[in-house]
């Protein structure tokens, strides 16, 4: 079943695996595009620096330091079941 997966714009790789795997994919240029996501995929380079948090979205997100793009694939099926 396709779900929606909001993905940073550098991870260019990993979009379009997802896309190639049936899913609905958003790029998250700002934080309202994570919205009505069911999974969200990021970078950790900007981690909570200051410790604030303000959850944008109520699905899990996948941070794809070190991981490839089948991993982060892996990842996100795994999260959705």
């Amino acid at each position: 079943m396709a779900r929606r997966i909001g993905v940073e714009e550098s991870l260019q790789n990993v979009v379009q695996a997802l896309r190639e795997k049936g899913h609905d994919v958003v790029e998250l240029k700002q934080e309202s595009d994570a919205q009505g996501c069911d999974c969200c995929v990021v970078t950790g380079g900007d981690s909570n620096v200051m410790g604030i948090q303000n959850a944008v979205t109520q699905g899990s997100v996948i941070e794809a330091s070190g991981l490839s793009a089948d991993e982060v694939c892996q990842q996100v099926e795994s999260r959705l079941q």
